[in-house]
């Protein structure tokens, strides 16, 4: 405002009563101030416009972000739980091939093991079948390769160590052995 002001104080005297085909003609000098004020306006406005531009750009993004994070919260964590589970996986394998008091460690494990697994799936956790699969360096990991005609080239013969997904994003890759053609 004081602004305004100021620059009122600048221009000549003119009497508002006169009609204004009576006004006096600009000066040059007040017509170039004029054309400066008005760039300086024009100037002002893109600014304004491309800061409002801006600034919705923020909080979309902040909100796209804000979504991102409450939904992959628990990537951590699972990430934590999946070793566990290959090693109860592993204990049910030994067990199986003992036989006897085993059978008890068998059982109580499988049992540990359903119950991690389902809680696990409950909270978005989704276990990658590679067996069969053809190749995706993607989703799998490539530990070997065996010369095979059972299994197509390019395709996994044999899954090493699953792989996980949470809500569509790779935890970890399925370790995969893939097929090539005998020579």
């Amino acid at each position: 405002m004081d602004q305004q002001q100021d620059n009122a104080d600048n221009l000549p005297a003119v009497d508002t009563d006169l009609p204004v085909e009576n006004l006096p003609p600009p000066t040059p000098e007040q017509i170039a101030e004029w054309r400066e004020q008005a760039a300086k306006a024009e100037d002002h406005w893109q600014r304004l416009l491309l800061q409002a531009a801006d600034f919705e750009n923020y909080k979309k993004r902040a909100a796209r972000e804000r979504q991102e994070s409450i939904t992959y919260a628990n990537e951590s964590l699972l990430q934590k739980l999946v070793p566990i589970l290959d090693n109860f996986e592993m204990a049910l394998a030994a067990a199986t091939h003992n036989s006897g008091a085993a059978k008890s460690l068998q059982t109580g494990v499988s049992m540990i093991a359903g119950q991690l697994k389902n809680v696990l799936t409950e909270a978005g956790l989704e276990e990658i079948d590679a067996t069969g699969k053809k190749f995706d360096p993607n989703i799998h990991e490539a530990v070997s390769e065996v010369a095979t005609t059972e299994v197509p080239e390019g395709h996994v013969a044999q899954q090493i160590r699953r792989g996980y997904k949470y809500r569509n994003r790779l935890i970890r890759p399925a370790g995969v052995v893939v097929a090539k053609s005998p020579v």
